[in-house]
């Protein structure tokens, strides 16, 4: 059998990924990410900052490297440095780290238009550098800035610059899609020549996402036979970030079963949403792997199939990533995914009420895209509560208002029968004022309302705004008590289905 070829993943968050537009970390977060990264996640490498960026950034590093002294992790952490003499080894000794991420030229476009040096003079700074980082003990990689632009329009000056790095003390060469511009087929041959022509150096590829190609050359490098891939946590990165890391391992863990990998996937779940909890970046719902649809079935067709040996999914199951698959529940539903909601709930309903229960899912999904199942309790308890006689009276229309400094007012129009009547009144509440409007109509009608005793309103737990709400109403007639619910996203509205169910309880 074949041995799978390892491969290094060093993630990026902390560097690349903080270059994201708003983004900034604070020393405690970069601590904890790193943490994670290291011990739960297990990258293989973190990349934690950018020498002489600022106060802030040193003091994170230095807690950062205190910690991976500890467990033994130091040479895992890197930092990205500059050929600058003595300006980001200095920094290096302050912040504790061991490993340096040396950036330099890999075009000619950027190094004649942005150093104004030849080649020779470039390498030679190089070569000074990488001598004084050798003799103050620090592990050298290098970053070849530009490189897929340098593969493309400068070739030459790639391999002239590899052929000089062969010589020197380096441990990595890491390859860059700078600006996100190389397609799959690129990504292949470009890499693919290098390693071939320099068997003896490590090269990672450095995936940017610009043209959202990140995962796929990703994927061409490694096949190419690149040996490391750089990524970061829900893609985080300047422009359209980089390669993300959740989606890119369960690409190379399914797709490609020659290489091998040290990461454990129930935790990339976890570090996404601290990353979200941190960046202040909402992770899209739709984002693989990590988004919170990417395990939700809304169509009722796709839940039945599942219950029919399992014709919806695939190998991306949500238990790998620590995550639990479920069924939405909205104008696409069927008593599948009812039936699965009812399930995790423990509730088993006869078909009749299913059909029932399933019917008002369908209708509030009219009114807002998705009912969660922790609204299906509420939508139970309506649906088996309504009363099946016909409707003597309906609530045609109404309008309510709330202003600063007004008193809410209601107007209505009220079908008894056959007849319909419109008043209009105020209140201390906009419901309030319902009821006053309400109570001059059946006063027309020599009817007498029902004392209100009790006003309950339950709301599913989890800070949603649209989220489905209850309103029971206890009412008194006589010395009889009764209760009427109503549900709906707005209160006040729920307040109004209930008062109606009232009004066609009484004789």
């Amino acid at each position: 059998m074949k041995t799978r070829r390892y491969i290094e993943i060093m993630d990026t968050t902390l560097r690349d990924g903080e270059q994201t537009s708003g983004v900034s970390f604070s020393a405690s977060e970069k601590l904890a990410l790193a943490q994670v990264l290291l011990t739960e996640v297990k990258v293989d490498r973190v990349e934690v900052a950018s020498a002489r960026v600022s106060a802030g950034e040193l003091e994170a590093v230095r807690q950062i490297t205190r910690w991976a002294a500890g467990m033994g992790l130091l040479d895992r952490v890197e930092v990205l440095t500059f050929v600058d003499g003595q300006a980001s080894l200095d920094w290096m000794r302050e912040s504790g780290a061991k490993v340096m991420n040396l950036l330099t030229k890999g075009s000619m476009n950027h190094l004649t238009h942005q150093l104004k040096k030849t080649p020779d003079q470039h390498f030679g700074d190089i070569q000074q550098m990488v001598s004084q980082a050798q003799l103050a003990g620090f592990q050298i990689n290098v970053y070849l800035e530009d490189w897929s632009n340098g593969m493309r329009n400068s070739p030459d000056y790639v391999f002239q610059f590899l052929d000089f790095l062969q010589t020197q003390p380096i441990r990595r060469v890491l390859l860059p899609d700078t600006l996100g511009v190389l397609t799959p087929s690129e990504s292949y041959q470009f890499v693919y020549q290098l390693v071939n022509r320099y068997p003896r150096l490590h090269f990672d590829f450095h995936a940017h996402n610009d043209y959202d190609l990140g995962v796929a050359n990703v994927m061409e490098a490694i096949r190419a036979g690149a040996h490391g891939i750089h990524l970061t946590v829900n893609g985080l990165g300047e422009r359209a970030g980089n390669a993300p890391l959740a989606s890119t391992l369960a690409v190379l863990h399914d797709f490609m079963p020659e290489v091998k990998l040290g990461v454990v996937e129930k935790s990339l779940y976890q570090v996404s949403k601290i990353v979200e909890t941190f960046s202040g970046l909402r992770i899209p719902d739709n984002k693989p792997v990590v988004g919170d649809n990417v395990f939700t079935q809304t169509a009722g067709i796709h839940a039945d199939g599942d219950k029919k040996n399992n014709l919806y999914f695939n190998a991306l199951l949500p238990e790998r990533f620590g995550r639990k698959r479920s069924y939405a529940l909205g104008k696409t539903s069927g008593k599948a995914n009812i039936e699965n909601n009812l399930r995790e709930l423990g509730i088993q309903l006869s078909d009749d009420d299913l059909r029932k229960v399933t019917q008002r899912v369908i209708e509030l999904g009219d009114q807002k895209e998705v009912v969660t199942r922790e609204d299906l309790p509420y939508v139970i308890a309506d649906v088996l509560n309504t009363n099946a006689v016909a409707s003597r009276v309906e609530v045609l229309n109404y309008v309510l208002t709330h202003s600063k400094d007004l008193k809410p007012s209601a107007t209505l129009r009220v079908r008894i029968d056959s007849e319909q009547f419109e008043e209009n009144a105020q209140g201390d509440g906009q419901y309030d004022a319902f009821m006053n409007a309400l109570k001059k109509i059946y006063s027309r009608k020599k009817l007498v309302l029902p004392e209100l005793t009790d006003y309950a309103v339950r709301i599913p737990t989890g800070g949603r705004t649209d989220a489905l709400c209850e309103t029971i109403i206890t009412w008194k007639v006589k010395n009889h008590e009764f209760k009427t619910r109503g549900l709906d996203s707005d209160q006040t509205v729920s307040a109004i289905k209930a008062t109606q169910k009232m009004l066609n309880t009484l004789d």
